[in-house]
Formats: structure tokens, sequence, C-alpha cells
């Protein structure tokens, strides 16, 4: 009987040990992709580490096996797999064959995250909040002020959505100049820049813009969607040009403002020319959603296939259980390919219509990612729309883009070579 019960004791101690690590597949098994994006920032903020395995089944996560991760999967719906250290050793050795395009990456450090955006945001305002939200991954609002006051450093990771960098309150003048919610923004935009010093709200834009790109110098990670992507560039452009007409900014425009644009200064466009029109809602050439011709049922946007082993950067920002995005829109849609820098790496594109849609290049220390349109799960939102239910679209393939460039800032810095 001792032996039985010594037996038995030896079996209990013994079958742990055949299951130390939980996967979590991001392929087309997981119940809730955008949630497991949340348990593995959750991993990391209570200082564990873990294991990007990037094209093994959908960019899947690797961690050691701990209780609260298994009941935060499963209180969050995300499908995982407790599997034994043998089993999770063959994986990595089948993820380390040069004949295999796979990579092991190792995430060591949630990121600080934080997301510009006026303090009156509601979290389904911007793509990214919601999806940081409903993912469970932590994240500060900041906006001009905390910009202009230092407050960047204190972060990693920073995000801008639909943002007008040109002070032309998102030239939305034709369609919502006597809208209350319109003319209460311009008010408050031109105190903020009373407050801060500036003339002008185009002034006070461009030093915000300024300022992040020099967090981006100094080795920030820069996600932008929808208009924050174009707008920033056009305000680095035209830096100490005046592109405003008068009912954004008082006087007139430059008359030469086009040929002064100066386009060493942006991060992904180039050669691109102004829209001048206050009552066009466009601000410049850049943006395809007014030339594109691509019927709702045909928009759709491939992401490209990278080495994960040499390209491990864009390998990472791609991660997906599919290759084909069903595309939405937004102010600022896609991307003209023939303005685009030929240092900027395209990462998504619709082929057809000769644009892309989700770009990414390097500034100094950092690196930044651009993506077009306004909400992956709404393919055209219009102002005043009811927010988007993520609970409806947990495995949006869109929205996991997004995701991927939270978790970027995380990943082990060696890395970080392409």
């Amino acid at each position: 009987m001792k032996r039985i019960l010594l037996f038995l004791m030896m079996l209990m101690v013994a079958v742990p040990s055949l299951a130390m690590k939980i996967l979590i597949p991001m392929d087309a098994t997981q119940t809730n992709h955008l949630k497991a994006y949340g348990v593995c920032y959750a991993i990391l903020k209570n200082g564990g580490s873990a294991d990007w395995l990037l094209n093994y089944r959908g960019g899947s996560f690797l961690a050691d096996y701990a209780d609260y991760i298994v009941t935060m999967c499963r209180v969050r719906n995300v499908r995982f797999e407790q599997i034994a250290d043998a089993a999770a050793n063959n994986i990595l050795a089948e993820i380390a064959r040069n004949d295999i395009n796979m990579e092991q990456v190792k995430l060591e450090k949630a990121p600080k995250i934080a997301v510009y955006a006026p303090k009156t945001y509601k979290p389904w305002d911007d793509a990214v909040m919601l999806v940081l939200t409903y993912a469970e991954i932590d994240y500060t609002v900041v906006y001009d002020e905390e910009i202009l006051t230092g407050e960047l450093s204190k972060y990693d990771w920073l995000h801008v959505h639909h943002e007008d960098f040109t002070g032309q309150f998102g030239k939305f003048y034709s369609a919502y100049k006597n809208a209350p919610w319109y003319r209460n923004q311009v008010a408050e935009f031109n105190a903020l820049a009373q407050k801060m010093g500036f003339s002008k709200v185009s002034h006070l834009k461009l030093a915000v813009a300024k300022t992040m790109k020099e967090f981006v110098g100094n080795g920030g990670f820069m996600f932008a969607m929808c208009s924050a992507t174009d707008s920033f560039d056009i305000a680095l452009a035209a830096e100490g040009v005046d592109i405003c007409q008068p009912m954004f900014d008082g006087d007139p425009i430059d008359p030469d403002c086009q040929k002064k644009l100066d386009f060493r200064k942006t991060f992904a466009f180039q050669n691109f020319t102004l829209e001048l029109n206050p009552n066009v809602y466009e601000y410049a050439d850049i943006d395809a959603t007014n030339t594109r011709k691509v019927k709702k049922e045909n928009d759709v946007f491939t992401l490209f296939d990278f080495s994960a082993k040499w390209d491990p950067v864009p390998t990472m920002l791609c991660q997906n259980h599919e290759a084909v995005i069903d595309a939405f829109m937004g102010q600022t849609t896609s991307y003209r390919k023939e303005v685009i820098k030929p240092s900027v790496l395209i990462m998504g594109e619709n082929k057809s219509a000769n644009e892309a849609r989700y770009i990414h290049g390097e500034y100094g220390k950092g690196t930044w990612t651009w993506y077009g349109g306004h909400d992956p799960a709404d393919y055209q939102h219009f102002v005043g729309d009811p927010p988007t239910d993520l609970d409806l679209h947990p495995n949006s393939p869109g929205y996991r883009l997004i995701l991927n460039n939270v978790l970027f800032p995380a990943a082990k810095k060696k890395k970080m070579k392409t």
C-alpha cells in the first residue's frame, strides 16, 4: 500500500511537468484573436515573457504555464493549448529550420502606450482606443499639452488617429461649418493654441508633429491611421508656409505654398499636390479615396509575405490568419503609390488599384507605421454612426494589424533588424 501511495504521489508530481507551456494559437481555430493579444500583454505586464512564433499557426504565442494565464484565457474566451515541454521544443526546432519561413521572437516587456486624442473622445471614436479597450490593454490618452511638455518620453508607443496636423479642422468646413460640434471644436482648438502660446492652430499642430517626429527619432514607435497619416507629412513639409485658407486661420494662404513644400522633412510621402479648395474634403492627392474605382464587394487588400528570419519586423507587423483583408474607407483610405517615397516599405496593397494600405518605415532610432482607413470592422463610417461592437468581430484580421503594432515594441531588440 505504501508503494502504491508513493507511486501515486510521484505521478501527481510528474503530471504538471508534462504540460509546462501554454500555446495560444492565432490561426483560424482561435475563438478571440483580439483578446489573445491582451492575454499576451498581461503576461508581460505581470513580469513574464512570451515567444511570438512568427508564421506558426497565424503568429501564435508561447509562454510558460501559469494558472492565472489559464484562468484569464477561459474568462476572455481565448483558445489555448496546454503542451509539454517536449512538444514546445519540437515546435521551436521546426521554427528554427532554415528552410522554414518562421521565426521565434522573444517578447520581454509590456510597452507603455500613449494615444493622442482630445480628452473628450470616447473609446469608440477611435479604432485603436476601441480595440485596446476591448483587448484589455492599458493606454494613456495624451494631447497637445502633454506632447509639448515632454510627456512622450514616458512612453514606448504612440498612436494617432483621425487628427488634422495642418490646422484646417479636418477639412469638415463645407459639410459641417454650421454644426454645433464643429463650431465647438474650432473654438476649443483655437483656445488651446492661445493657451500654449501659438497664434494659430496650424502652428500648434506643427509643433506637435515635430515633437512626435523627434520621439520616433529617439527610438519611439509611432502608429497612425486615417487622416493623421497624410496630414502629418503635409504639416512637416509645409513648415513655415501658410497653406490654410482664411476661414481656417483668418488670413490668406501663401500663393506659392505648393512650390515651397520641403519633402525632405516627411516620413512617407513626396511630390504630392495640396488640395487648397476649403470645400473639398481632402488635404492632398496622397489619398486615393476620391479617385479609386473599386466596388465594395471587390475592395480588399493583400498582405505581403516576408521572410521571417531575414525580415522579422514586417513579418511581425503582418501576422494574421488571413492574407487578404477586407478593406475599409476613411477620410484617408489608401495611398497613391506615385507619392510614396522609395525608402518606404509597403506591407499591404490593392494591386489592381495601384494603392498601398499599410506602410512602414524607419526614422532615426525608431519606426513608424501608417494604416489607411477609419474602422476595420465598418466599411464606411460616418459622423454620428453608432460605435462598433467588437464582440461581433473578435476575429477581425483588419484589427489584428493594429494589435501587431502594439506588441511590436515588446520584442527583444536584437531581433529588430531589417
